[in-house]
């Protein structure tokens, strides 16, 4: 009888530590994500959603961009904070404030043209030219079997929650972005950490056959994208 208590209390002791370093892992991945994205437990964070650019409604907006929203709302919950949705063009508040989760490029969403004017001025869109993206010398425009994505992070100066611009030239780019974000959050964080702002340019391949599935970073232009076009040119 003595063996066997002895080794039931060993078994426990043993499944304690376990979960008690399992407990641990997933405390130091949710502090990081918080961490990462600006968010407290019952703290609120805005997602921007870009009005669907076919449609005469201003409250409508495109199945894709939904889906972004909800990969997006899905990561402010796992952080214990709730998610406020709110349209681009209704939206009248100072960065900062709450964490951000623009959604959208600027042809659909005023808000996401504003970032682009004043957070990303080396992000230039020119919706007459097929409507592409000009970053540095290079052009960024879809094709029948590529899209394209901005995803980017950056903060007011006198900010203390970030803003996540999530701006695809077309509603897959916008939904890849959003689970682009959702996946690899831990490594973005590793890479840009907590506060150094960051601008990705996504690729996403084959849209029409396999969705968001086949997309990778195609740029890193952090170094460009927050200086306005031109600047120290001669």
């Amino acid at each position: 009888m003595g063996d066997l208590l002895i080794n039931l209390l060993a078994s426990v002791i043993a499944g304690s530590a376990v979960w008690l370093a399992q407990f641990a892992v997933r405390r130091r991945r949710l502090d990081r994500e918080r961490a990462f994205f600006g968010l407290a437990p019952g703290a609120g964070a805005l997602l921007v959603a870009s009005r669907h650019f076919s449609s005469p409604s201003d409250d409508s907006v495109h199945r894709r961009d939904v889906a972004a929203l909800v990969e997006l709302a899905t990561l402010v919950r796992e952080c214990g904070a709730r998610a406020d949705v709110v349209g681009g063009a209704e939206l009248r508040q100072e960065l900062g404030r709450v964490t951000e989760f623009c959604v959208g490029g600027p042809s659909a969403n005023p808000r996401a043209a504003v970032h682009l004017r004043t957070a990303l001025p080396g992000v230039e869109y020119r919706p007459d030219e097929k409507n592409i993206f000009v970053i540095g010398t290079t052009r960024y425009a879809n094709s029948r079997d590529v899209r394209f994505a901005v995803l980017a992070r950056f903060r007011a100066p006198t900010a203390s929650r970030p803003v996540y611009f999530l701006g695809g030239l077309s509603s897959d780019g916008n939904l890849a972005a959003a689970r682009h974000l959702a996946d690899h959050h831990r490594d973005l964080f590793r890479q840009y950490g907590a506060d150094r702002p960051f601008c990705l340019v996504l690729r996403i391949r084959e849209p029409e056959a396999y969705g968001t599935d086949f997309t990778e970073v195609a740029a890193d232009v952090s170094d460009v994208a927050f200086t306005p076009a031109g600047n120290g040119e001669d």
